[in-house]
């Protein structure tokens, strides 16, 4: 099923474009721009998704959704600027239910830095191996989230957000890749066990049709298949 086969509302989630990540730190709220990589990416995602939108005869959200850290905002804003150059009208509108998974009073620190803080501090358990990609766990810090509650606030914005649009129409959503794949399988298009297998390319749409009966599908784009070395995650 793509593109006018769709029988409910579309929602495509845009992975952001490559930006200037600092290595072995968490990425969520890491507040660097795009590198030009990542502009090119988000020029072009704007120029593959007015192409579909023409071919499938669809019709656009004027509103296009963001989470609030520059690399997502500036792919939306390059993707959405090619699209008004080919007649749409859109206004994007920044909220924090895109975020990545937030690691709390620990943003911004290194890998190293959080493993001390947990180990020194009486407070709290050593972190288990792998924990960064871990679902279900959670940092015991102030604000902290697991990956899995991260999808979870996305799922809930998805089906919000949808839930008033017409069979047919596309939403924008740009966002994060972890919790996209976990949001992804709280609705039914991932199994848990796709979630480790999968990635998302740097601003290639992922097409997920809301159907009537209230379920999901994947109705357009791929995901990208994880390499073994491969410990991003954002």
């Amino acid at each position: 099923m793509t593109g006018s086969a769709a029988t409910g509302p579309i929602a495509v989630l845009i992975r952001h474009g490559d930006y200037h990540q600092r290595k072995n730190v968490p990425s969520a709220l890491q507040p660097f721009p795009l590198t030009k990589q990542g502009e090119a990416q988000g020029k072009a995602c704007g120029e593959d998704l007015s192409a579909w939108l023409s071919d499938e005869h669809l019709t656009l959200n004027p509103i296009v959704y963001s989470s609030c850290q520059l690399r997502a905002w500036q792919t939306a804003r390059l993707a959405c600027d090619v699209l008004i150059k080919h007649g749409h009208t859109l206004t994007i509108e920044q909220t924090p239910s895109l975020a990545e998974r937030s690691v709390g009073s620990a943003a911004n620190l290194t890998l190293d830095e959080i493993e001390t803080i947990l180990t020194e501090d009486p407070r709290f358990d050593t972190p288990p191996m792998a924990w960064k990609s871990d679902s279900d766990y959670c940092l015991p810090l102030q604000g902290a989230e697991s990956l899995i509650m991260a999808g979870q606030r996305v799922a809930d914005h998805l089906t919000r957000t949808t839930a008033q649009q017409p069979a047919g129409t596309v939403t924008l959503h740009f966002g994060h890749g972890a919790s996209f794949r976990h949001a992804a399988h709280l609705v039914g298009v991932l199994t848990r066990d796709q979630i480790a297998q999968y990635s998302m390319h740097h601003a290639r749409p992922l097409h997920l049709c809301h159907i009537e009966n209230g379920t999901w599908a994947q109705t357009g784009g791929t995901w990208k298949i994880r390499q073994l070395t491969d410990k991003t995650l954002d």
